[in-house]
């Protein structure tokens, strides 16, 4: 059975804007998006939006976390989670949003890190292999 959609409001349909933002729907269907918390989705929805063609952004942690509204912490564990999940890239300043690679699953890991020297050891530790 074949659905035939139309747009509600057909003179409103998207494009993709020269300014180049978009999201790669294998972040649903590849399940990514099932292990991140609302506020690695947050970022990582804010660093697509920002970045150019290339998946660069220079935004700074205190900029992120007053438009975001996350505290320090809490941005640090959604940076993470997006490390961990090769969503992202990060080697102060630049974040890297990376591409969705078919051949990749994503990280099911339930070790979180216990405290915030953790939480930076492996920001700092594993990202700047990344890049």
């Amino acid at each position: 059975m074949t659905i035939n959609k139309h747009p509600i409001l057909p003179d409103m349909v998207r494009r993709v804007p020269d300014q180049f933002s978009w999201i790669d729907h294998r972040l649903v269907r590849e399940g990514y998006i099932d292990y991140l918390s609302h506020s690695a989705a947050a970022v990582y929805l804010f660093l697509v939006t920002v970045s150019d063609s290339r998946g660069l952004s220079y935004y700074s942690d205190e900029t992120l976390s007053r438009r975001l509204g996350m505290d320090p912490t809490t941005l640090a564990e959604a940076r993470t989670m997006l490390i961990r999940q090769q969503l992202v890239a990060y080697r102060k300043p630049l974040y890297q949003v990376l591409a969705l690679d078919c051949r990749r699953q994503p990280v099911r890991s339930n070790t979180e890190p216990s405290s915030i020297g953790q939480v930076l050891q492996q920001i700092m530790g594993g990202a700047n292999d990344r890049l």
